[in-house]
């Protein structure tokens, strides 16, 4: 059954409505029609409908009206009110109703939030077979976008607070030999101070005249504890293992600079916002994710197990920035058979050749430096390796390496004939193959790609869509909202592809094209930088010495 395309054509006739435009909209219902989103919306229940009233507005109306206003306008819920009573196209989505602004909410909150993943797997498994998607090469990307919260309403997670209101009340209860059953380290719970206030009260109650004031004056004290702990028990709650802060007008934002800022312009203050990902193959964003973290290296993985759920299938290749390049990110891609073409972290300093890695891993398991010395593996008595996993490897003489003040920089005793370097051959190894796979002709394609179809969606959002700010608050109603914000992009190429308008070509690699190759480093070059840093810092330290003796005076 049809719930979407059966409708009569009555645009106004005191007015010519455009037949191209009415073509689109009838192509468009059908659309929806064929990708069986109806069945997610027809078994969907309100919540708490209440009883009498008047009769409930076609929900499939709604939801093309809803989809058609994200992507051809603002999406605020006063704009579709508006758009449903002058505008000729809402109009006739809507059959000539007009719903309030009050509907458009209930109905997103009620219907598309709890089935929003469904929704937008319908969708877009049905724009891939309309305009021939494959899914083998995507791209990952993220953003931070302002949350609808107060600036400086921010709160900052207690935790040095409550470790030391803990002393307190640990020095206080050793004074009447209460601290029995109370770590000696680490957080006292709330509970645990109210019995031992409980138990204050009755030594203060068996406590001689002559004291009692000043053991009243103690358990007030305690009193006051407990009401903070109370308190900061709460805001830790809030905050949760995993981030440090939280806004009062929004508890799931989280503080964050952001890339533009309008105060200072150079992204110094903090904001509240979410850390927003997508993930795009020819120019469609295929998944969404939203987050609190407060950068993107966790967020890879969230982002392909959605696209998994989407679709019933892994991409045969990603492409991510160096801000995804982790051990577990390089270790997720190769366990589900995923071409990694991942930067890292040195990326750019190998390709320009201005700070590249001092080492290279070799398939003997033996490293080689720059200057083209022989490293293996070497234990160091009373010295163990910071990171778990990796082990020491040691390379000799050099003392005439023209390297040697480069490698180096950072260590202490420059004047030794050695170098050690600690190395995790596991990310090594990664991070080899990703390289190699990002110099290859297919990796020069897909970077090129990459930096089209990821920075030109983000682009359009915000400066075509004027998207730079969530309008909703809590983190399920913000994740709806930029689900609809980008299926109302998608549906915006969707348009282009019914009025034959829709260019789905991207840069391929010429046939004569070689693998890239990373620019030799130039010693010289390296030791004058690496000088001209320490005279900065050295005239830096210099600055604020002078700066401090100066107050001194």
């Amino acid at each position: 059954m049809k719930h979407f395309s059966t409708r009569q054509c009555f645009f106004s006739c005191s007015s010519s409505s455009d037949v191209e435009e009415r073509t689109k909209l009838l192509e468009f219902l059908h659309f929806l029609d064929d990708s069986g989103v109806a069945e997610i919306l027809e078994k969907a229940k309100p919540i708490d409908k209440p009883l009498g009233g008047r009769p409930e507005i076609n929900r499939f109306d709604l939801f093309a009206t809803i989809l058609y206003g994200f992507a051809f306008g603002s999406g605020t819920l006063r704009d579709l009110e508006d758009a449903c009573k002058f505008d000729l196209r809402y109009i006739y989505l809507m059959r000539g109703e007009q719903p309030s602004y009050v509907v458009f909410g209930n109905y997103i909150n009620n219907y598309i939030l709890p089935n929003m993943e469904q929704i937008f797997s319908k969708l877009m498994n049905r724009i891939a077979i309309v305009c021939h998607l494959d899914f083998n090469d995507v791209f990952i990307d993220g953003t931070k976008i302002e949350a609808d919260a107060n600036k400086y309403k921010f709160v900052w997670k207690p935790t040095t607070y409550h470790q030391r209101l803990c002393d307190n009340v640990r020095e206080l209860l050793s004074k009447y030999d209460l601290e029995r059953g109370i770590p000696e380290k680490g957080i006292i719970p709330s509970s645990t101070i109210a019995q031992k206030l409980v138990l204050l009260a009755e030594k203060v109650a068996q406590s001689p005249e002559n004291e009692k004031a000043d053991h009243l004056k103690q358990y007030s004290l305690l009193e006051g504890y407990l009401i903070k702990a109370l308190d900061y028990e709460e805001k830790e709650e809030i905050c949760g293992p995993n981030r440090n802060s939280y806004y009062k007008t929004d508890h799931d934002a989280t503080a964050m600079t952001l890339k533009s800022d309008y105060y200072s312009g150079l992204g110094s203050n903090m904001h509240a916002a979410y850390n927003a990902q997508i993930s795009v193959c020819k120019g469609f964003v295929c998944s969404y994710h939203v987050s609190q973290n407060r950068n993107d290296i966790k967020e890879m993985i969230p982002t392909l197990d959605q696209f998994n759920r989407i679709y019933g299938k892994y991409p045969e290749n990603v492409c991510a920035d160096s801000g995804y390049g982790s051990l577990d990110n390089y270790i997720y891609l190769n366990s589900h058979s995923i071409g990694n073409y991942v930067k890292h972290q040195s990326w750019e300093g190998n390709v320009s050749g201005k700070n590249p890695s001092a080492y290279r891993l070799n398939e003997d398991n033996t490293i080689t430096c720059l200057n083209g010395k022989t490293g293996v593996i070497t234990e160091i008595p009373g010295r163990h390796p910071k990171n778990k996993g990796a082990v020491f490897y040691k390379i000799t003489g050099c003392r005439k390496c023209e390297f040697s003040k480069y490698c180096k920089r950072w260590q202490k005793r420059k004047s030794e004939n050695f170098k050690v370097f600690e190395v995790d051959t596991k990310l090594r190894r990664y991070i080899q193959q990703a390289e190699e796979n990002l110099l290859s002709v297919k990796g020069i394609e897909i970077r090129v790609n990459r930096s089209c179809q990821n920075e030109g969606s983000y682009g359009v959002l915000k400066q075509d869509m004027h998207y730079i700010r969530f309008r909703r608050t809590s983190l399920p109603k913000v994740t709806v909202e930029y689900m609809l914000t980008f299926m109302g992009y998608n549906i915006r190429k969707l348009f282009r592809h019914f009025g034959g308008n829709l260019k789905m070509s991207y840069w391929t690699a010429p046939k004569d094209l070689k693998p890239e190759k990373f620019k030799k480093p130039s010693a010289k070059r390296l030791v004058k930088r690496v000088s001209k840093k320490k005279k900065k810092t050295d005239n830096q330290k210099a600055k604020s010495s002078y700066k401090y003796k100066k107050r001194g005076h």
